[in-house]
């Protein structure tokens, strides 16, 4: 597990070689330290510790009200004394006497089973949450703030806007069931970008489009992770609908490092698409790409939503990435069949991790027994 993380963390700091030096020495405040990204952001930054920047390394805070975070991960050093971890909730104000220099606002429900299922507490945790960090942000004066959207706020983007700019202004219901994530994010994006015009906070915002990888948990009920998931369990792969939506997939590695070049190069109050632009796929066919990922033959049939998922997911998504690359050099380079074969080897550590703890309780019964 050790390498397989460490491999994962080398490869995201080889693609932020060319700015990474613009955080040696700096603390840096990450809400939402424990979920999928949170785990990348804390992990990198330990990571550049140890190679980079031994005599002067970066301070973290890392908040988490674990909700959907993980307890213990593997993929950072909670017992670093670089890393402050808070259990938090940024639907409350934190403080702090250190002095911050970047804010990353990560926390918030992003799976659409646990964001229907807890509609009000999504709303919350992105607007009470953004506002709390953007307050305490006034009075830090920190260099940069990087709010997380979501390509969510194009909603259903007609046939002429795919690929999809930021200069779309998005075909987004404000009562169906995606609403309180969808709506929550756009207006995330108002109050970050009043707070940059009247205060001239430093705030810039990310949409991401899609991320996968490691450091996904089994139960997310996202896509990949169930389509993943269900292929090592020797589950049939229900496809909602028809399967006829398409999307891109942007790998972990791929999009973490947009979302610093984001925070370290991005133009305030402006807004970045972060995601794959190749490769778009329906998701029968992404069921397909696990099936050869996982090399062996998989029972793939059409299903009916399950009850309580929010229908009305868009037809198609796919970002215009050229903002990005011209104003921030991102440059995806992981290819969806290399970043399913890796995730599908993180969920294969992942229960061999279980399974040891599994015998090693059962062991623990037996000998007092």
């Amino acid at each position: 597990m050790r390498t397989f993380i460490d491999q994962e963390l080398t490869a995201l700091a080889k693609n932020l070689e060319p700015i990474s030096g613009k955080l040696e020495g700096k603390t840096i405040l990450i809400n939402g330290a424990a979920g999928f990204l949170g785990n990348y952001f804390v992990g990198v930054l330990q990571h550049l510790n140890r190679t980079k920047f031994q005599k002067n390394p970066i301070h973290i805070i890392g908040l988490d009200n674990f909700i959907t975070g993980v307890k213990d991960s593997p993929f950072f050093d909670a017992n670093d004394p670089h890393l402050e971890f808070v259990i938090h909730d940024v639907r409350v104000p934190y403080e702090t006497h250190r002095s911050v220099d970047y804010i990353m606002h990560a926390a918030g429900i992003a799976s659409p089973f646990y964001y229907a299922k807890y509609p009000l507490d999504t709303i919350a945790a992105t607007i009470d949450g953004l506002k709390n960090t953007l307050e305490f942000a006034r009075t830090k004066n920190p260099q940069g703030i990087i709010y997380f959207s979501s390509s969510e706020i194009y909603g259903d983007p007609h046939a002429d806007a795919i690929p999809t700019p930021e200069t779309y202004r998005g075909n987004v219901s404000s009562t169906g069931l995606r609403a309180c994530y969808d709506e929550a994010k756009r207006l995330g994006e108002t109050i970050a970008t009043i707070h940059h015009r009247l205060y001239n906070l430093p705030v810039t915002i990310v949409r991401p489009f899609n991320v996968y990888g490691p450091g996904m948990k089994p139960d997310d009920r996202r896509v990949v992770p169930n389509f993943l998931t269900a292929a090592l369990e020797g589950r049939t792969i229900e496809i909602h609908n028809r399967g006829d939506q398409t999307r891109t997939f942007s790998y972990a590695t791929d999009a973490v490092s947009g979302f610093f070049r984001v925070l370290l190069l991005g133009r305030p109050g402006e807004a970045y698409n972060i995601g794959s632009d190749h490769e778009e796929i329906s998701v029968l066919e992404l069921a397909k790409r696990v099936e050869a990922a996982h090399g062996k033959p998989l029972d793939i049939k059409l299903a009916s939503y399950p009850e309580g998922y929010p229908v009305g997911d868009p037809a198609r998504r796919m970002p215009d990435l050229k903002k990005a690359r011209t104003e921030l050099g991102y440059d995806p380079k992981v290819v969806l069949h290399d970043g399913l074969v890796r995730t599908l080897r993180w969920f294969e550590l992942l229960r061999k991790m279980e399974g040891a703890k599994m015998m090693n309780a059962v062991e623990m019964l037996s000998a007092e027994h």
